[in-house]
Protein backbone atom coordinates (compact mmCIF):
# COMPACT_ATOMS: atom_id res chain seq x y z
CA UNK A 1 0.00 0.00 0.00
CA UNK A 2 0.95 3.24 -0.92
CA UNK A 3 0.55 6.39 1.59
CA UNK A 4 -1.98 8.75 0.47
CA UNK A 5 0.20 12.11 1.78
CA UNK A 6 -0.81 13.54 -1.97
CA UNK A 7 -4.46 13.69 -0.99
CA UNK A 8 -3.41 15.70 2.31
CA UNK A 9 -2.56 19.07 0.24
CA UNK A 10 -5.78 18.56 -1.06
CA UNK A 11 -8.12 17.66 1.81
CA UNK A 12 -6.51 20.99 3.48
CA UNK A 13 -6.93 23.22 0.41
CA UNK A 14 -10.86 22.72 0.81
CA UNK A 15 -10.88 22.62 4.37
CA UNK A 16 -9.15 26.37 4.24
CA UNK A 17 -11.54 27.59 1.50
CA UNK A 18 -14.77 26.22 3.21
CA UNK A 19 -13.43 27.87 6.07
CA UNK A 20 -12.64 31.50 4.36
CA UNK A 21 -16.62 30.95 2.74
CA UNK A 22 -18.02 30.50 6.16
CA UNK A 23 -16.38 33.47 7.67
CA UNK A 24 -17.45 35.58 4.59
CA UNK A 25 -21.50 34.89 5.69
CA UNK A 26 -23.01 38.43 7.17
CA UNK A 27 -25.99 39.18 8.80
CA UNK A 28 -28.41 41.53 7.28
CA UNK A 29 -28.12 45.14 8.66
CA UNK A 30 -30.99 46.16 10.80
CA UNK A 31 -31.54 49.58 8.88
CA UNK A 32 -31.86 47.19 5.35
CA UNK A 33 -35.43 45.95 6.91
CA UNK A 34 -36.89 49.84 7.63
CA UNK A 35 -38.93 50.86 5.55
CA UNK A 36 -37.86 54.75 4.34
CA UNK A 37 -40.00 57.83 4.80
CA UNK A 38 -40.67 58.28 0.89
CA UNK A 39 -41.98 54.67 0.59
CA UNK A 40 -44.02 55.09 3.16
CA UNK A 41 -45.40 58.24 1.68
CA UNK A 42 -45.84 56.15 -1.84
CA UNK A 43 -47.64 53.77 -0.20
CA UNK A 44 -50.01 55.90 1.59
CA UNK A 45 -50.44 57.69 -2.19
CA UNK A 46 -51.31 54.90 -3.38
CA UNK A 47 -53.69 53.11 -1.02
CA UNK A 48 -57.07 53.86 0.31
CA UNK A 49 -59.39 52.62 2.77
CA UNK A 50 -63.28 51.99 2.46
CA UNK A 51 -65.77 50.86 4.75
CA UNK A 52 -66.96 47.70 3.12
CA UNK A 53 -66.09 43.97 3.25
CA UNK A 54 -67.40 43.68 -0.07
CA UNK A 55 -64.59 43.39 -2.21
CA UNK A 56 -66.42 41.99 -5.24
CA UNK A 57 -68.06 45.44 -5.26
CA UNK A 58 -64.81 47.32 -4.76
CA UNK A 59 -63.36 45.59 -7.92
CA UNK A 60 -66.20 46.08 -9.99
CA UNK A 61 -65.92 49.34 -9.05
CA UNK A 62 -62.37 49.93 -9.74
CA UNK A 63 -62.45 47.90 -12.82
CA UNK A 64 -65.38 50.75 -14.00
CA UNK A 65 -63.43 54.05 -12.91
CA UNK A 66 -59.92 52.37 -14.99
CA UNK A 67 -62.34 51.51 -18.10
CA UNK A 68 -63.11 55.29 -17.81
CA UNK A 69 -59.60 56.14 -18.06
CA UNK A 70 -59.26 53.95 -20.58
CA UNK A 71 -57.65 51.08 -19.71
CA UNK A 72 -58.50 48.08 -21.04
CA UNK A 73 -58.77 45.34 -18.38
CA UNK A 74 -55.88 42.10 -19.00
CA UNK A 75 -56.19 40.35 -16.29
CA UNK A 76 -58.85 39.78 -13.00
CA UNK A 77 -58.94 37.64 -10.07
CA UNK A 78 -61.73 38.32 -7.60
CA UNK A 79 -61.14 35.58 -5.60
CA UNK A 80 -57.37 37.38 -5.18
CA UNK A 81 -58.80 40.60 -5.59
CA UNK A 82 -56.57 41.76 -8.50
CA UNK A 83 -56.86 43.63 -11.46
CA UNK A 84 -53.90 44.46 -14.01
CA UNK A 85 -54.96 46.69 -16.98
CA UNK A 86 -53.10 48.75 -19.39
CA UNK A 87 -53.15 51.35 -22.57
CA UNK A 88 -51.16 52.05 -25.19
CA UNK A 89 -49.99 56.08 -25.49
CA UNK A 90 -47.71 58.14 -27.68
CA UNK A 91 -44.16 58.83 -25.86
CA UNK A 92 -42.93 61.66 -28.36
CA UNK A 93 -41.91 64.73 -26.28
CA UNK A 94 -41.48 67.76 -28.56
CA UNK A 95 -37.75 68.29 -27.18
CA UNK A 96 -36.63 64.88 -28.13
CA UNK A 97 -37.62 65.41 -31.97
CA UNK A 98 -35.85 68.92 -31.96
CA UNK A 99 -32.81 67.33 -29.98
CA UNK A 100 -32.16 64.45 -32.37
CA UNK A 101 -32.78 66.87 -36.02
CA UNK A 102 -30.19 69.38 -34.54
CA UNK A 103 -27.84 65.67 -33.96
CA UNK A 104 -28.93 64.69 -37.39
CA UNK A 105 -28.09 68.26 -39.27
CA UNK A 106 -24.90 68.80 -37.09
CA UNK A 107 -23.45 65.19 -36.98
CA UNK A 108 -25.44 63.28 -39.13
CA UNK A 109 -25.88 60.70 -36.90
CA UNK A 110 -29.57 59.65 -36.09
CA UNK A 111 -30.81 59.36 -33.05
CA UNK A 112 -33.45 57.12 -31.41
CA UNK A 113 -36.21 59.01 -29.68
CA UNK A 114 -39.29 57.81 -27.67
CA UNK A 115 -41.93 56.79 -29.75
CA UNK A 116 -45.16 54.50 -28.10
CA UNK A 117 -45.28 53.67 -24.39
CA UNK A 118 -47.87 51.37 -22.69
CA UNK A 119 -49.33 52.34 -19.05
CA UNK A 120 -49.82 50.00 -17.08
CA UNK A 121 -51.78 49.61 -13.46
CA UNK A 122 -51.87 46.99 -10.93
CA UNK A 123 -55.08 47.29 -8.24
CA UNK A 124 -55.26 45.07 -5.37
CA UNK A 125 -57.92 44.53 -2.68
CA UNK A 126 -57.48 43.10 0.93
CA UNK A 127 -59.37 43.40 4.16
CA UNK A 128 -58.02 45.05 7.03
CA UNK A 129 -56.71 42.57 9.44
CA UNK A 130 -58.48 43.35 13.08
CA UNK A 131 -60.36 45.92 11.30
CA UNK A 132 -63.09 43.39 10.79
CA UNK A 133 -65.45 46.35 8.52
CA UNK A 134 -62.76 47.70 6.24
CA UNK A 135 -60.81 47.10 3.21
CA UNK A 136 -57.75 48.62 1.31
CA UNK A 137 -57.62 49.00 -2.02
CA UNK A 138 -53.61 49.75 -3.16
CA UNK A 139 -53.06 51.02 -6.56
CA UNK A 140 -50.02 51.36 -8.82
CA UNK A 141 -49.29 53.03 -12.31
CA UNK A 142 -46.03 52.07 -14.43
CA UNK A 143 -44.88 52.61 -17.66
CA UNK A 144 -42.97 51.33 -20.10
CA UNK A 145 -41.61 53.51 -23.36
CA UNK A 146 -40.01 51.88 -26.42
CA UNK A 147 -38.05 53.96 -28.98
CA UNK A 148 -38.26 54.64 -32.74
CA UNK A 149 -35.52 51.60 -33.00
CA UNK A 150 -38.51 49.32 -30.97
CA UNK A 151 -35.84 49.13 -27.36
CA UNK A 152 -37.08 49.60 -24.13
CA UNK A 153 -35.64 52.74 -23.27
CA UNK A 154 -37.63 53.06 -20.28
CA UNK A 155 -39.35 51.44 -17.65
CA UNK A 156 -40.76 53.54 -14.66
CA UNK A 157 -43.10 54.02 -12.08
CA UNK A 158 -46.02 56.93 -12.00
CA UNK A 159 -45.44 58.17 -8.48
CA UNK A 160 -47.60 61.89 -9.65
CA UNK A 161 -49.82 62.42 -6.63
CA UNK A 162 -52.68 63.77 -8.97
CA UNK A 163 -52.76 60.46 -10.69
CA UNK A 164 -53.78 59.07 -7.80
CA UNK A 165 -55.93 61.79 -6.24
CA UNK A 166 -57.79 61.44 -9.65
CA UNK A 167 -58.27 57.79 -9.68
CA UNK A 168 -59.45 57.63 -5.67
CA UNK A 169 -61.57 60.92 -6.31
CA UNK A 170 -63.30 58.77 -9.37
CA UNK A 171 -63.41 55.44 -7.34
CA UNK A 172 -65.15 56.92 -4.04
CA UNK A 173 -67.67 58.40 -6.20
CA UNK A 174 -68.04 55.12 -8.11
CA UNK A 175 -68.32 52.70 -4.99
CA UNK A 176 -71.22 55.57 -2.98
CA UNK A 177 -72.89 55.01 -6.44
CA UNK A 178 -73.18 51.70 -6.58
CA UNK A 179 -73.95 51.50 -2.82
CA UNK A 180 -76.50 53.60 -3.31
CA UNK A 181 -77.32 51.50 -6.36
CA UNK A 182 -77.76 54.83 -8.47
Amino acid sequence: MKPTFRKLPVLAAMVAASTMLAACQQSIPKEALDLKQVTVEKRQRQTRHFDTLEEEKLLSASAAVLQDLGFSLDESETDLGVIVGSKDRDATEAGQVVGAVVVAVLFGVATPIDDRQKIRVSLVTRPLPGDGERTAVRVTFQRIVWNTQNVVSRAEPLDDPELYQEFFDRLSQSVFLEAHEV
